[in-house]
């Protein structure tokens, strides 16, 4: 069965993104050691630079997903990763409307304008057997309200922001029962990994 998985990045206070949307902070992780990691695409040109075992960490999670799922925000502020996510999978965007000049020729963005329930639909048919990425602050609360996340995974930077974007303030069905975590200590963040209890 496709799990669906939400990926953030957070402060150790709960933020995503500071005051001015930045994200410098709760990424520095990703640049804190000397094992490289490349992304899958070779257009974006990204490569990683973190500990033994973030890196361990990253390579299991691009071979485990099959799709990204995201909001307009994050879809804007990562400029559509130039119509290529970079883990070279298929990308959908939960938005109203879809912006101007989308889709790209080529692109392998795709854009749900119907609803967070038929963007899990989609984006599970595009990733197969693999899991579904969610990513970005309201895309994650919304598929958490609606009962579509199996697991919420947070890379808890060693940083706190003070203020900004959270990623948990507007949960709507309070308490989320999550199951014991697995945990794997990097350098500068620690990945937890928590099962998301259905009712």
């Amino acid at each position: 069965m496709t799990k669906v998985i939400a990926l953030m990045s957070t402060s150790l206070d709960g933020y995503v993104a500071d005051a001015n949307d930045g994200v410098a902070e709760v990424f520095d992780w990703y640049f804190s050691g000397d094992v490289e990691v490349p992304t899958a695409s070779g257009s974006s040109g990204m490569t990683f630079r973190v500990s033994a075992p973030s890196a361990d960490h990253l390579r299991g999670l691009m071979a485990e997903v099959g799709a990204m799922l995201t909001g307009r925000r994050t879809f804007e502020v990562a400029g559509g990763w130039g119509g290529q996510h970079p883990w070279d999978i298929p990308a959908f965007v939960a938005t109203h409307a879809v912006p101007d000049g989308w889709p790209l020729p080529g692109s392998t963005v795709q854009f749900v304008t119907d609803g967070i329930e038929s963007a899990v639909v989609r984006a599970k048919s595009a990733a197969g057997p693999k899991s579904v990425g969610v990513h970005g602050a309201e895309t994650i609360q919304q598929c958490l309200d609606a009962g579509l996340l199996d697991e919420i995974h947070i890379d808890l930077a060693a940083v706190l922001l003070g203020a900004g974007v959270r990623l948990f303030d507007h949960v709507a069905n309070t308490p989320v029962v999550l199951g014991n975590p697995t945990v794997i200590a990097g350098v500068g963040v620690t990945h937890l990994r928590y099962p998301v209890h259905t009712p």
